[in-house]
């Protein structure tokens, strides 16, 4: 019998569990994928909303405001790339501009900080690549980006170290209503627990729907963006909206935490809970919504393209606390944009729920910081020197592109919830990510893999399950 069982082990889930973990609970997190961060988590803008843009009083509104003024200190705490870049919303036509001014005071309303309308020279000043038929501008300063796998594998951890345990590769398949709780059916066996947080993502409709009788309907809404080489990182230093629409704020162009250049996403609501294909229609649209904000946007320069998806639910506001009819079962869904910004908060705001409904004890010896992975890549001379005396490993470059080492892809695989899989890997190190899009560091980083979790190269996978990459070698029928 466990205390808490959270579903989902994307950035809200794993924020509720860190946050759960400052108390003596039994808590466990359960997750269908093979690692942390694998569903929407993976695929976002890594925007730090500052806050204008939900509607006043909603909790879209509160929490985003509350999780963006937590993200600089959590950064901190928890060792994760994190920037306060500020963000801007373009207008085009003077026609438009009482819209950017109601978005301008639903900002003030919903609390955020030094948000203003900006005209003339002084837009040029502040991103100088933007679109000479822009009319005006909102601007945020407390707008930021986060490297979203860092942020979400960084609580996962902490909660870890904290006492939290994970399974993964345990899908939920049904749940029911028991005297004490509630039982979960799993790919791995049966789980009991007095209390369940649902952070199942685009399927948490799907474990509302179990055991309540007000059900809630998630629409997939997918996302394609396109990520461009580092060459173009400083296109922009500011994250470039567009006025909203009802589908969401529009393409957008922004750096990175790493130094690359996004732009996207479109958004299309689906009814596959799966798919995350890209299209070329999808990337051609993207491209063209982007040269509204710049024509100069470096098109030539995409080294990838991926799509997310977002979880819409119907009432278009995030669903948190407890179903009315279903007693210790806390929903945590319809978490889509500004869900990313939010998850410190709804973390905090969950754990206190579970905290009045279990009343459990807080720990004495909390661990509340962690330190992040080594990075070579940005260390001085003097800093490599010392680490490859520790470690050799350090010494020897497995991803050119981003200057991974060996010893970094040993630390990924040796820390806590450490990779298993090729994107295990590259969420921790990036290694993979640059230019070359894996195609140099694969073979050495299989055998990385292969060698440290005592595996045939056969068996490293891609993402997990039957992702697999290795067929058969080459001439080995000669």
């Amino acid at each position: 019998m466990y205390d808490v069982m959270i579903i989902g082990a994307g950035v809200i889930g794993s924020s509720v569990a860190r946050e759960l973990s400052r108390f003596q609970l039994k808590t466990c997190v359960l997750e269908r994928e093979v690692d942390v961060c694998e569903g929407t988590s993976k695929a976002n803008s890594g925007i730090v909303h500052s806050g204008f843009d939900a509607k006043p009083n909603s909790l879209k509104a509160k929490l985003n405001v509350k999780g963006s003024k937590m993200m600089e200190q959590l950064s901190k705490d928890l060792d994760f790339p994190y920037r306060k870049n500020g963000s801007i919303v373009l207008c085009f036509h003077e026609e438009d501009m009482d819209k950017l001014e109601a978005l301008c005071e639903q900002g003030k309303k919903n609390g955020v900080d030094g948000i203003r309308i900006v005209k003339g020279e002084e837009m040029k000043q502040l991103e100088p690549n933007i679109s000479d038929e822009v009319v005006g501008l909102l601007y945020a300063p407390t707008g930021g980006i986060v490297c979203p796998f860092n942020l979400t594998i960084a609580m996962a951890e902490n909660a870890n170290v904290n006492g939290v345990e994970f399974k993964f590769d345990c899908e939920v398949e049904h749940i029911e209503k028991i005297e004490e709780g509630y039982k979960l059916k799993t790919s791995q066996g049966d789980y009991e627990t007095k209390v369940i947080v649902n952070a199942a993502g685009v399927y948490g409709d799907v474990f509302n729907n179990m055991v309540s009788k007000r059900k809630l309907s998630i629409t997939p809404r997918k996302g394609e963006y396109c990520l461009l080489d580092k060459k173009v990182g400083t296109f922009v230093n500011k994250t470039v909206f567009q006025l909203p629409t009802k589908l969401g704020k529009g393409v957008l162009i922004t750096p990175t935490v790493h130094g690359n250049l996004l732009i996207g996403p479109n958004a299309n609501d689906i009814d596959d809970k799966e798919n995350v294909e890209t299209t070329s229609e999808g990337i051609t649209d993207i491209i063209e919504k982007a040269k509204l904000s710049s024509g100069k946007v470096p098109a030539n320069q995409v080294i990838t393209s991926f799509a997310g998806l977002r979880a819409h639910e119907a009432g278009d506001d995030f669903v948190i606390g407890e179903a009315v009819d279903a007693k210790g079962f806390f929903n945590a869904v319809g978490i889509e944009s500004p869900g990313l910004s939010s998850a410190p908060a709804i973390g905090v705001m969950m754990a206190q729920l579970v905290e009045e409904y279990l009343l459990p004890p807080k720990k004495k010896h909390f661990i509340a910081t962690r330190k992040g992975m080594v990075d070579l890549a940005h260390a001085s001379k003097e800093e490599i020197a010392e680490l490859v005396k520790k470690r050799p490993e350090y010494g020897t470059v497995v991803c050119r592109c981003e200057m991974v080492t060996e010893g970094e892809i040993i630390d990924a695989i040796q820390r806590p919830l450490g990779a298993k899989t090729m994107d295990g890997v590259k969420r921790r190190t990036r290694a993979g990510m640059g230019r070359c899009q894996a195609g140099f560091c694969t073979p050495k980083t299989m055998e990385i893999l292969a060698r440290e979790l005592h595996l045939s190269p056969f068996d490293i996978t891609k993402s997990g399950k039957d992702a697999t990459l290795l067929v058969g070698y080459d001439k080995e029928d000669l």
